[in-house]
């Protein structure tokens, strides 16, 4: 399982990296958007099996649910119509609310008792993170539901952000959350007066950024033409 996770990982970072540099709606950008899409879901559900049945690691376990949520629902508005996937995306919607009330349960668990709660590399504070974005994601879950279509440059806001914060928790995870598995060497270098680590991560959020204001531009300007 260790392995598949691994392989998995590295096979998402490589194919999420083409695909955000990639034109979007290129074929490059499709292709590699699936191996991404199919690559990170087999990453976070062996990373979910691992922490919450084996390990026991609630923390993970939580940060894997909610980056498949981000994949998935990603996935979706670009491959399927809200009618087309009504039924999933209310399931979806409604775990997305369970998981953010277990992780801030276990949040709000873990401020009474720091013993309540097990975990190994990941940091608690992640469970407040995720369990409020988790709620606010699925209140546009529901907000889209009961508008029964998203079209334009909402359709790829929405695609873009989502895939991009699940790029953004994959590199974070490996380069800065399993820096012991770097030798040394590259553990102490640095670029520009930074770990160089940290490069990849600060890489995957300027090319978010870019491509939603780009994105967002874009629309502007056709409301003014």
């Amino acid at each position: 399982m260790t392995w598949i996770h691994i392989i998995a990982g590295l096979l998402a970072i490589c194919s999420g990296a083409i695909a955000m540099i990639a034109g979007k709606g290129s074929p490059l950008h499709r292709k590699s958007g699936t191996v991404f899409t199919i690559s990170m879901l087999i990453m976070t559900g062996s990373a979910a099996i691992v922490s919450l049945f084996l390990r026991i690691d609630h923390v993970t376990g939580v940060a894997a649910l909610f980056t498949a949520y981000l994949v998935v629902t990603s996935w979706l508005v670009v491959r399927r119509s809200v009618q087309q996937s009504y039924a999933l995306l209310v399931g979806i919607a409604l775990a997305a609310v369970v998981l953010g009330f277990y992780a801030l349960s276990l949040w709000f668990n873990f401020l009474a008792d720091p013993h309540s709660l097990i975990t190994k590399n990941s940091p608690p504070q992640t469970l407040l993170v995720f369990g409020s974005i988790s709620l606010i994601c699925a209140a546009l879950d529901l907000r889209l539901i009961h508008a029964g279509q998203i079209v334009g440059a909402q359709r790829i806001v929405r695609h873009l952000w989502r895939m991009c914060f699940a790029m953004l928790i994959a590199t974070g995870s490996f380069f800065t959350g399993q820096m012991q598995v770097f030798p040394a060497i590259v553990r102490k270098a640095t670029l520009l007066g930074l770990p160089i680590l940290v490069i990849p991560v600060l890489l995957v959020l300027i090319t978010t950024l870019y491509w939603l204001a780009r994105t967002l531009l874009k629309r502007q300007q056709m409301r003014t033409t």
